[in-house]
């Protein structure tokens, strides 16, 4: 039996998934040991202590029970600056959960952190597991046995690396997980939220404010975040899964290391994804960078939100400056709604609610076929498709095949160039909206010889 993949969407009892902490020190293999629980290389691995910054939530299975694994950084209760926040998502996770893995590096043998980790363990009253990561073969079982030392219980001899026990572990999981009845309940199903842009332009403090808590690390160096950082928030009335994402430097082929990780990581975070919230520095002139991240949103067909942050440090002559640079590069997404905010002041957050709920309706539209084809003879009407090849072809009929994001599919007898299928999108929007959302236009050409159509 190995441990699976519950999918992007939250299994039945979703509700009532209880939560396993990873704790343990930096550089003792938590990182790679989820990776092995959760059956699939999700969580940044990096042969470089704290790689792992934030508390990053994974869904699991095992022998039939879903569970969620929460991978946290390093834990050093004496720890300062960037690696006593750290610490403290670790221990924020501890609270929340209904049970704890504490991972101890076997071959180094317990150290004062990881003694004092263990009296916090003890203190908090939940179910642990103890995990002796780093043992390859049968010559390190002495070295985990040293563990018992910590009070704890057993510790089970592992390693994360080769899957050496791995279902031995999970097992002391499954026993150490709570009944369902004893699970507090949990939102399901809100709409899924990415929060992507470049490093340092404010994503993690925009989600630390929307959750009103410190849920994602927040430093003035670039490249924080490293893992996707989700909450569950409550924004107008409503329940929204937000997901912060690393900040994406370059493009996934030219990065490497954790940064090559992280962009795969963040590139799937937008495909789960209904609605990505794009986040520019208005401060800055736009760059390269931004105008490929709404590219990748708008390949991807997700619903747009345009989140122009740090508005506060804007005077009149930037904010000037910066239409004109949206109306250049940006022209893409000229129907994505746009919302000035500071993350930091929170100033304009009240704005972001119905800007989402706006891109999900455009999302989610559909034309009746009957008044989409009455459109489109008013419109050919005034403006036939231009002469290819000596002849004018026929736009026949038109249907909306799909939604989420919207896609038209039009029936002609000859192929419509790209310039006339954006002059229909201009004029598909102009009468029917579908603000926040790209639009796909397929042709398909009758088959003279046939009387079909060709894709």
């Amino acid at each position: 039996m190995s441990p699976s993949d519950g999918g992007a969407e939250p299994a039945p009892e979703a509700a009532k998934i209880p939560i396993v902490a990873v704790v343990g020190r930096p550089n003792v293999g938590k990182s790679t040991l989820v990776n092995r629980l959760i059956g699939r290389r999700e969580a940044v691995v990096e042969d470089v202590p704290g790689v792992t910054r934030d508390r990053v939530a994974y869904d699991a299975t095992w022998r039939g029970r879903p569970f969620t694994v929460v991978d946290t950084g390093g834990w050093e209760p004496d720890a300062h600056g960037l690696a006593a926040r750290v610490a403290a998502q670790a221990g924020i996770a501890v609270t929340a959960a209904d049970a704890v893995l504490l991972v101890v590096d076997a071959t180094v043998g317990a150290t004062d952190a990881d003694e004092a980790v263990a009296r916090v363990l003890q203190r908090s009253g939940k179910p642990v597991v103890l995990a002796a990561n780093k043992v390859d073969d049968a010559r390190g079982e002495a070295d985990a046995a040293a563990l018992w030392a910590l009070g704890l219980g057993e510790p089970i001899a592992v390693s994360a690396l080769h899957g050496r026990s791995s279902g031995d572990l999970l097992d002391a999981i499954y026993a150490a997980l709570p009944h369902v009845a004893d699970v507090a309940e949990r939102p399901t199903g809100p709409r899924r939220v990415a929060i992507v842009g470049r490093p340092n332009v404010g994503k993690s403090s925009l989600l630390n404010r929307l959750a009103g808590e410190e849920r994602a690390i927040v430093d003035p160096r670039a490249g924080t975040t490293r893992d996707p950082v989700d909450a569950v928030i409550e924004l107008g009335s409503e329940t929204w899964r937000v997901v912060d994402t690393a900040g994406l430097r370059r493009r996934v082929k030219e990065a490497s290391g954790s940064e090559y990780y992280s962009s795969l990581r963040t590139a799937a975070a937008i495909e789960a994804a209904e609605v990505a919230i794009i986040v520019l520095d208005a401060s800055a002139p736009l760059s390269e960078q931004d105008q490929r991240i709404v590219g990748m949103a708008a390949d991807a067909g997700r619903a747009i939100v345009l989140l122009l942050n740090k508005w506060d440090l804007l005077d009149e002559d930037r904010r000037l400056q910066l239409e004109r640079e949206i109306e250049r590069d940006l022209a893409r997404v000229a129907w994505a709604p746009r919302v000035n905010v500071s993350a930091r002041t929170g100033r304009g957050i009240e704005q972001l609610a119905p800007a989402m709920r706006t891109a999900l309706g455009g999302w989610e539209q559909r034309i009746p076929t009957g008044r989409l084809n009455a459109w489109l003879a008013d419109v050919i009407g005034g403006t036939p498709p231009p002469v290819r090849g000596g002849r004018a072809p026929r736009v026949l009929f038109a249907t909306q095949a799909a939604i989420r994001p919207p896609r038209v599919v039009l029936f002609t007898t000859g192929f419509l160039e790209a310039g006339y299928r954006r002059f229909l999108e201009r004029r598909l929007r102009e009468s029917f909206g579908f603000s926040g959302t790209p639009i796909d236009i397929g042709v398909r050409v009758k088959d003279k010889r046939t009387g079909g159509a060709l894709g």
